[in-house]
């Protein structure tokens, strides 16, 4: 999976930071997470393909995570788009979004709302992108009522060719094997996909967290990941109490969160507009976190 962090910024967008947006792309379809303002020009910006787009996570109802909705949806439809385009959104912010849409018009395709539980966690197969696939959804603590999202991919195990000629199975049947199929084979021999496939592969998998306070279960959702995105709205310790009543955390929450999680990778994002050098951070938190990026618009990165 090819994964590209939009833009890192929170609350408004800035001239050189975009609003916290991610892209996520597996076998020529995307998954997006979030679609504040200006959305649509940072996929443009990050030379990425707005067509590509199969399917819409949503965390919550809020301006910067929304309002960059209707130009991104009429900008699809300008790409001659005809298939329904599902988004997968907090059950009580169908409305705000659905209002949103109404600059819109008429699409040429039809939009899906999939309502998401807010008080349990759920998951289900993203078939739009891969039957493989599977989100895993996590009620988090803001505000209003927000969403973490778990993004993993399961690996088939590798096809063994020198196993499958030793046993004299035709090239034909190769591929159902490797799909996981049972095959009977012309001399009635029947073949177990396992007869021809290695050790199962763990898989990749991606966690999306922000606008929530450091909840611990948070570090569950993240257990093990490859990458991990969360929230980080500032590095100073002393905004801790004011940035907690507003259900936000700091920097050191999230490295936290991901030290106990013994995440593999920690993009921090969703940055307030007036930290302007993040970065400054960095030796503090890699002294929590030593997996700690502290994310620039377009970080990116291929996950295998």
């Amino acid at each position: 999976m090819d994964i590209t962090l939009l833009g890192t910024g929170g609350m408004l967008p800035l001239k050189d930071r975009f609003l916290t947006s991610c892209y996520v792309e597996h076998n020529g379809k995307a998954v997006l997470i979030d679609c504040g303002e200006g959305t649509q020009v940072a996929i443009a910006k990050h030379d990425l393909k707005l067509s590509r787009i199969e399917m819409l996570l949503i965390t919550h109802s809020h301006a910067d995570h929304v309002t960059g909705l209707p130009g991104l949806l009429l900008s699809l439809g300008n790409t001659d788009r005809q298939s329904p385009l599902p988004i997968y959104l907090p059950a009580s912010a169908e409305n705000a979004v659905r209002g949103l849409l109404q600059v819109c018009g008429r699409l040429p395709y039809p939009v899906l709302f999939r309502q998401l539980p807010e008080r349990e966690a759920v998951s289900f197969t993203a078939q739009e992108i891969d039957p493989m696939m599977t989100i895993s959804v996590l009620p988090l603590r803001h505000t209003v009522p927000c969403l973490g999202y778990r993004i993993e991919l399961r690996k088939k195990p590798e096809f063994q060719p020198e196993q499958a000629k030793a046993l004299d199975i035709p090239v034909q049947f190769w591929k159902r094997l490797h799909s996981g199929e049972h095959v009977t084979l012309p001399d009635g021999r029947e073949i177990l996909p396992a007869q021809v496939t290695g050790a199962a592969r763990p898989p990749v998998r991606i966690v999306y967290t922000t606008d929530t306070l450091p909840i611990p279960q948070i570090a569950d959702l993240a257990a093990g990941a490859d990458l991990f995105v969360c929230e980080g709205m500032w590095g100073d310790p002393d905004r801790k109490e004011n940035l907690n009543s507003k259900r936000h955390m700091l920097m050191q929450d999230a490295c936290r969160l991901a030290a106990q999680a013994q995440a593999k990778r920690l993009w921090l994002t969703h940055y307030s507009p007036a930290e302007k050098d993040p970065a400054q951070y960095l030796k503090t938190l890699q002294s929590i976190c030593p997996a700690v990026t502290v994310s620039r618009d377009g970080e990116r990165i291929t996950l295998r």
